[in-house]
Order: structure tokens, then sequence, then C-alpha cells
């Protein structure tokens, strides 16, 4: 064993994310080389003599450290070639030519196009493997929303400097709306007493649209909420007027987008609301196309997944008792204040790439 073998050998063993049968193999042939017997070797590393002298045999022949590596396994000759491979993943990288009359791939049409450039017939279920290995999705198409807002910046700053310091002797609250469906199934649930799981009905009565309004604490993670029929300024502002009496000495800072019945709008319904309770509110707007920085948003995720995505409401008082018993059950038991990570430099440099 020359010396430049053996000290491979000697960094592979030190190797931490080297795979443990190629340091378990250096260490038999290093052990071999300091005069160790094979039934000694294999009880130190734990393996049978058989191996032991399987890897010594090996190595003696041809000392070199790839000769550690496993040998090719048997099977039967991969049947297409290499840059038939290659091709397809080129196709899947790039998109569909407009004369295809198609905008993305699908396995069988990438399967035909394939076989149209290099003559190679390819399974759907082998294209489909071939791009698995390659961690390749052509299929999927994921949306993004680009705000355009020129004041996105200040705007993200000022939210994030509510979030994280809010002004000493005042309230954070982020306010929004949520439409929700009354929606019917028209058989019953299905709960499997077996696993627990269930199944319901696709089909569905649709009972209308009510309205979630909601103001969020950033502080406490306390929710004040209200279901009105429609989606109106006038209503927005009685919901509004319950939020004043429950802060009534306090300065508060409303986050919120830029909904039309948000704004001030020819009747100045924001200043005159303002002037009623002494100038002490503050309304902050999110950048255009940037309502997801209001927290209340992830509140409103919760209970979707938690009550609306799979219930069943046969009228809209049903659906308003539900929401309210769980909005209820968030402030006496799970509310928390929502850990705010996202950083306004981050996600500008990103916007800009």
């Amino acid at each position: 064993m020359s010396r430049r073998v053996y000290r491979e050998l000697k960094v592979l063993v030190r190797r931490r994310r080297a795979p443990a049968c190629l340091v378990q193999r250096a260490r038999m042939i290093l052990l071999a080389r300091e005069g160790c017997a094979t039934a000694q070797i294999a009880d130190t590393l734990g393996c049978t003599d058989r191996n032991v002298r399987k890897w010594k045999a090996r190595f003696t022949r041809n000392p070199v450290l790839q000769e550690l590596q496993d040998a090719p396994r048997s099977g039967r000759p991969a049947q297409i070639p290499l840059w038939v491979r290659c091709r397809l993943v080129q196709l899947a990288c790039d998109r569909p030519e407009q004369t295809r009359l198609r905008d993305r791939w699908t396995h069988a049409a990438l399967r035909d196009e394939v076989q149209r450039l290099t003559g190679f017939r390819i399974s759907e279920s082998e294209v489909g493997r071939i791009l698995n290995n390659a961690e390749l999705r052509p299929h999927r198409v994921r949306q993004w929303l680009h705000s355009a807002d020129p004041e996105f910046e200040r705007k993200a700053k000022a939210i994030c400097e509510l979030y994280l310091n809010a002004p000493s002797n005042a309230v954070v609250l982020c306010v929004d709306e949520k439409p929700m469906q009354v929606l019917e199934r028209r058989h019953p649930t299905h709960i499997d007493g077996r696993d627990g799981s269930v199944r319901y009905e696709f089909e569905y009565k649709r009972h209308g649209v009510q309205v979630l309004l909601s103001a969020l604490d950033v502080g406490t993670g306390r929710v004040l909420a209200q279901v009105v029929p429609q989606r109106t300024a006038d209503a927005t502002v009685r919901f509004m007027e319950r939020v004043a009496r429950r802060f009534p000495n306090r300065d508060v800072y409303v986050v919120w987008d830029n909904l039309s019945s948000h704004c001030d709008g020819p009747e100045h319904r924001w200043t005159r609301f303002n002037q009623r309770h002494g100038g002490r509110f503050h309304f902050v707007y999110t950048p255009k196309h940037a309502s997801w920085m209001n927290q209340v948003e992830i509140w409103f995720s919760i209970l979707h997944r938690r009550v609306l995505q799979h219930g069943d409401f046969s009228s809209h008082e049903q659906q308003r008792d539900r929401v309210m018993a769980f909005t209820r059950l968030w402030n006496q038991v799970e509310r928390h204040p929502f850990r705010w990570t996202w950083r306004v430099s981050e996600a500008r440099s990103k916007l800009a790439a």
C-alpha cells in the first residue's frame, strides 16, 4: 500500500459525512495493515469474518480507494439511452411551443414529444420516474402576486415597526373582513369508527353569503368579531364603534387594507369617526396587493381550517353561532400573539430580483 493511499484511508475514516459502509471497509484495511487477525477485526467492527476476508482480498488485488466502493449491480441493461433521458429533462425545463396548442407539459405530451424528436418510445410511468429522480414537476403552476406600490417599503416598515414596537399605552389592531359561504351538505357526514376518518358529501346547498368582521389585538391575540349580512361601509363603521367602546381610553392603531370601505370616501367617514373619539385612532394601510401583511389573515386561516372548510350549515344563524363559539374558545383558551418574522429588506430584495 502506498503512502498516498494510506493517507486517503486515514482521511476517510475521520470524515463525518462519509457513508458508514466505506468507513467500515477503510478501517478493516487499516487494522489489517497493523497486523490484526481477521477474527479480531470482525469482532472490533461488529461484522462477520467473511465480510472482512472479502474486502481484504479485493483491496489486495487492487490497492486503491475506489476498490472499496460497491461493484455495479447485475440486472437488465438500460433500455433508454442516457442522451434520451437528458432530452426529456431538457424538454421538461422549457415551455411547450405555442404551435403545440398547449401551455404546459403533461407526462403524455412529453412522451409523444420525445418520441417525435428521438424516435424512442417511453411509457408515461417512466417519464414520471425520470422527472421524479430529477425533482422536476413541469405540470405544476404556482401563482404569485407582485406589489407594485411605489411606497411599498415605507408602508411595510411602518407596519413591522407597529408589530414589533407598539407605542406605549396604545393598542395595535389588525382589522379585516372575511366573506363566508353558507353551505349545507345534501347528505350526512360519515365518521369511520375504526380510524376516525371523515367522509363528507360533495354536493351541497348554497344558502348565500355573510361576512365576518374581525379585529385582532396584536399584543394579546384576542379577537373581537361580528358577523353581518353584507360588507358595507356602514357595517364597518358600526363594528369600529364597538372597537372604540372596547378600548375607551387608549390610542388605537388600525392596520387594514385598501378596501373602499376602509377609505375616507366623499362622506369622510373615518375623519368624522376619529373626531367623535378624540382623534385617538390612527389608520395604517398595507401596501397595494400586500394584505397578507395583516395578521388577522393568520387567524382567518385558522378559523377556515377548524370551522368553515368542512362545515355543514343549514342557515346563516347556525354558521354565525359556530363562528362566534370558536371565537370565544380562542379568546378563552387558545389566544396568543403571533410571532412576526417577515423582514422588509429580504422581501424587497426578492421583489427586486
